[in-house]
């Protein structure tokens, strides 16, 4: 599967960690019983030098009870069961077995004797014990820092390559993804094992959305110059036709043409904008809400003749003539786009004396409203404008701008009224 896997170096560095702490509590615990056995040792001999020349033992064999230590005799009366006992008060171990005559005898013809090791200044005092749990203690701890010292280094060691592919993918911003980012990734120095494949899909998604990204950038800037130039076109076309003497009927159907071709150059605009990854601050300006409500409604006015229909317009505390304010920032295209939708849904789907229709701008808010009725609701659909008007572009694509840009769209429709509402 893998030459150098992860996972079983993972395991080799705990196996060797355990491995090392074992060896090490191995030693810990021989040494220890070398100690103890040196310090009995060393206590039982310095005990016989001081009994000098006698050297009298301190270890005894008694076959009658009366022959034993008094602080024993009462015990011993007790016929106590054959095994080991400790009297820790008179600092003595007594071994307890049955004999015949100097030998082992039948069940039916035991008597008791007795073996009496006397550990007084053998064993070490009670001070000394607490030296040695001391001892014990910081030979633990000293083993226990070992052990979690050498279970970071090895851990550490093991994991090195995901740490340093972590580190790697940290310092691309996908935000500013470009075809430098793939020289941060070297996927070979990663070795043949999960981090390396890892690295080698990192690697290869980078080159495929650089690639994308280079194709977007083609494509967005060569259908900019291919879409603009008939419209360019027809544009031109459509002011020579209107300074030349037309008919009223022929007038308005250059009007009317105008209008789509205007409305079409601003759609385009704003698809270009969407399509793009990045569009490098270009649309990041700061421009006017009131002069793009004003030409929204003057764009859409044919929709509402012959309905009798107000339209109002409520700058809450905004002067009337101060036309600077309020200010709005990003896509000015884009923004007009939204307003001439949210604009046309109300002068579309507002019937004869529904009225009026309230357009209430406020400083980062704007507010389209028009009066429905309920004849009004089977007919129409008031959050999706027809598309054989032939200038929908939906309320879905408003909602994309809105995100696209930062701002917020909401609409809210009942039996009486649809109320949209764009902030910024």
């Amino acid at each position: 599967m893998y030459r150098y896997s992860l996972r079983k170096r993972v395991a080799i560095a705990f196996a060797l960690c355990v491995a090392v702490l074992s060896v090490a509590w191995g030693f810990a615990f021989f040494s220890a019983i070398k100690l103890s056995e040196d310090h009995v040792l060393a206590n039982q001999l310095k005990r016989a030098a001081e009994s000098y020349p006698a050297l009298t033992t301190n270890m005894r064999g008694y076959d009658e009870i009366a022959s034993l230590p008094e602080s024993l005799r009462e015990w011993a009366w007790t016929n106590p069961d054959e095994g080991m006992y400790e009297f820790e008060t008179e600092e003595l171990h007594v071994a307890v077995l049955s004999i015949e005559n100097g030998k082992q005898a039948a069940d039916n013809e035991q008597r008791r004797a007795f073996v009496v090791f006397d550990v007084a200044g053998i064993e070490a005092a009670s001070s000394g014990d607490w030296w040695w749990l001391l001892l014990i203690t910081g030979l633990v701890g000293m083993l226990g820092a070992l052990g979690f010292g050498l279970g970071v280094l090895v851990m550490r060691r093991a994991v090195a390559p995901v740490v340093q592919l972590a580190k790697v993918v940290a310092d691309i911003d996908p935000e500013k993804l470009s075809a430098d980012d793939l020289k941060l990734i070297e996927s070979s120095r990663f070795g043949d094992d999960e981090v390396g494949v890892l690295a080698k899909t990192i690697e290869k998604t980078l080159e495929r959305i650089s690639a994308f990204v280079e194709r977007e950038r083609y494509f967005t800037g060569s259908a900019s110059h291919e879409l603009r130039t008939p419209i360019t076109v027809i544009m031109g076309a459509l002011e020579l036709l209107e300074q030349s003497d037309l008919p009223t009927a022929d007038a308005k159907v250059v009007d009317r043409v105008r209008r789509a071709t205007f409305e079409m150059k601003a759609t385009i605009e704003t698809f270009l904008c969407l399509a793009r990854e990045a569009d490098d601050g270009l649309y990041d300006e700061q421009f006017s809400v009131m002069p793009l409500v004003s030409q929204a409604i003057d764009q859409h006015r044919h929709l509402l003749n012959g309905k009798f229909v107000d339209v109002e317009i409520d700058l809450n505390d905004v002067e009337i003539d101060d036309l600077s304010k309020p200010i709005a920032c990003g896509h000015s295209q884009a923004f007009s786009i939204a307003v001439n939708n949210l604009v046309r849904n109300a002068f579309q789907h507002t019937l004869n004396g529904q009225g009026p229709i309230t357009i209430h701008i406020k400083e980062r808010v704007l507010f389209v409203t028009n009066q429905v009725s309920s004849e009004a609701n089977e007919r129409h659909t008031p959050t999706e404008t027809p598309s054989s008007s032939g200038y929908g572009l939906g309320l879905g694509i408003v909602q994309r701008l809105c995100e696209r840009y930062g701002w917020s769209f909401s609409l809210h429709a009942d039996e009486a009224r649809v109320a949209a509402r764009l902030s910024w």
